[in-house]
This record gives structure tokens, sequence and C-alpha cells, in this order.
């Protein structure tokens, strides 16, 4: 026996089937059956313009929590690295050099990847290479461990585009950063986000960063979000702590945080933190790893002794503009 694994919006229902062949298609739906033996069925709108391999080859990396059940969960726990996107010399892509950085995440301890944030340049990448980017990285993956892309903008159309595509594209989650330049009301966040969530069924995390979009997400305002079954958690890199205990307080289990900042990242989780979404983990991932392991299982005693060893390169990897220095220390 098989179990067939509808995934809608953030909600998992499984349910026993005595048998189905290996060669399914449903229509506008993604179709896998993968290693645990499970038949996943992922609906969804397949794209015409985007390649065979993107529109069926891949879905949602959702797992099963048991018959018949929905619930919000978290699309990762631990370490996720805001991967760098490597440039040739001519400025484009350089896909030979960003296959090895996938491979070396994975080999050595990465939770989840995402790509096409703040570290990842997205701001600086046309919309075609953002698809050509997203397609690669999934395919590469191949379903190993979540990809969350990066779909902000401070245009709600053009970010809810780019979350449509994305989740054609297979991704596990998207990335949300406030709309930035605008200044919008916290009312207006919670458009702007909401609209977005109403449009996929990915886990969304919102990515709270004011020193580069000028402006905050406030606390009621993530109470007011996490209602919403498609909004996940928060990627919090504000630096307020006041405001981060206050966030969890109000939110609990209906909104996971995640620390947005390397150096903040012990503090974060003895405050309910669920990891940390890093830029030092694309040259120390094992440690990173540890660091996270460390803080989930309670042992912050040996979580500060490691964080106070790394100490210094977490601050040197911000003297310059992120992902400046990271990018030197890969040599790219």
């Amino acid at each position: 026996m098989i179990f067939v694994v509808f995934c809608i919006g953030n909600n998992v229902f499984v349910h026993p089937v005595r048998y189905a062949k290996v060669s399914i298609f449903v229509p506008g739906c993604f179709t896998r059956i993968r290693a645990n033996g499970m038949l996943y069925f992922y609906a969804g709108i397949c794209c015409p313009f985007q390649e065979p391999a993107v529109r069926f080859g891949h879905m949602v990396n959702r797992e099963p929590y048991g018959l018949d059940c929905a619930m919000k969960r978290r699309i990762f726990t631990g370490m996720a690295t805001a991967l760098v996107t490597p440039m040739d010399g001519s400025g484009g892509i350089d896909y030979p050099a960003l296959h090895g950085l996938l491979e070396f995440q994975i080999e050595h301890g990465a939770d989840a990847l995402v790509v096409m944030g703040t570290t990842g340049e997205a701001s600086t990448l046309t919309d075609k290479e953002k698809n050509e980017l997203a397609a690669f990285v999934i395919r590469r993956v191949d379903g190993r461990l979540p990809v969350i892309l990066g779909t902000g903008s401070n245009d709600t159309r053009k970010a809810a585009m780019l979350s449509r595509e994305a989740e054609l594209a297979g991704a596990d989650g998207i990335l949300l950063v406030t709309p930035y330049y605008n200044k919008t009301s916290q009312e207006g966040l919670i458009r702007h986000f909401e609209t977005i969530a109403d449009q996929v069924r990915l886990p969304v995390i919102l990515y709270n960063v004011p020193t580069r979009t000028g402006v905050n997400i406030c606390p009621e305002t993530c109470r007011r979000l996490a209602k919403h079954p498609n909004i996940n958690g928060v990627k919090e890199a504000s630096g307020d702590f006041s405001l981060i205990a206050r966030t969890a307080a109000c939110c609990g289990n209906d909104l996971y945080i995640w620390s947005g900042n390397d150096d903040q990242t012990v503090p974060m989780m003895a405050l309910g933190a669920q990891g940390v979404i890093s830029v030092a983990s694309n040259i120390i991932p094992e440690t990173v790893s540890i660091l996270c392991s460390l803080c989930l299982n309670g042992n912050y005693t040996a979580a500060a002794q490691l964080y106070f060893r790394y100490a210094d390169l977490f601050a040197k990897l911000f003297i310059e503009t992120n992902p400046i220095p990271i990018k030197a220390a890969m040599g790219l």
C-alpha cells in the first residue's frame, strides 16, 4: 500500500490507497513517487512557457504528518544558507560555480537554501535571470533539501507574479521582503503580504530588515498576518530584541521566527527562534549547523562558547555591505 498526499495551501492531507501506477498524470497537478514510498500530488497550474523539466519534474517538498491531518508546519528547522549568486567575468550568473556551491551546502549540513535573497543580489537580477536561476537550483537540488526563493518587491503585483512563478518552478517556499522605498503603513504591509499569500499555495516567510527597506513589521502586524494559513514565519533582521520577544509572545507557533543575523542567532533562539538564515554558512556551514543544533537541544552554554570562537568572523562579514565581504571570503 502507498499513501496519496494532497498538499493544499500549507496543509497536508494523507490518504492510503491500495495501488497506484508510477506513471500518473493528473491535469493541473505535479506528481512524484518519493523514496519513502509515498505518491505526492501537488495541485497547480502548469505554465506553458516553462520547460517540461520545470513543469513536471519538481514539486513542493512537503512531508506528511499522518492520516487526514492539516497543520501549519515549519518549512525548516536549523540552518538555511542565504546563498550567494556567483557571477562570471561578463556579469552573468556563473552556473558551474553555482552547482559547486549547491553540492557543498548539501554535503555540509544545510537544512535549507534561500536563493535570490539579499545575499543572492536579487535586486540586481533581471526577471529572466531569476527564472533561469530558480529552475537551475531546483533541478540540481532535486528535493534533497527545501529551496526557498526570494520573490519580494515593493510592487505588490510584481511580487505576486514572481511568487506564482516560484511555485510553478517547484520552490518549497518563498521569502517576501517588506516593500522598500514606499514606506508603507502597517495596514499596507498586511494588505501587501496577504494579497501575495492568497495567490500561492506555498509557505511564506516574511523578511523584516528595516535598515535596508525603511519599514519595520510590528508585533501586532505579525499577529494578524499569522492568521493566514500560508504565512509560515518571519526572518527577523531588525536587531530589535524587544520587538522580537513581543512578536514571539503574541504569535506563538502560529508564526515561526528565524534569525536573519549570524551574530544574533544564539540569543534569538533562546527567545524561541527556530534557527537562522545565515550568511556565514556560505563558508562555514557545518559550524553554523552545529550552533543551531546546540540551541535546539537547549545547550546554550556550549552554543555560547562556539559563538565566541566565531564572533569576530561574524562581525567581519559585515564590515562592508553584504554580500561584498562574504563573496570576497569565497574568492568570488
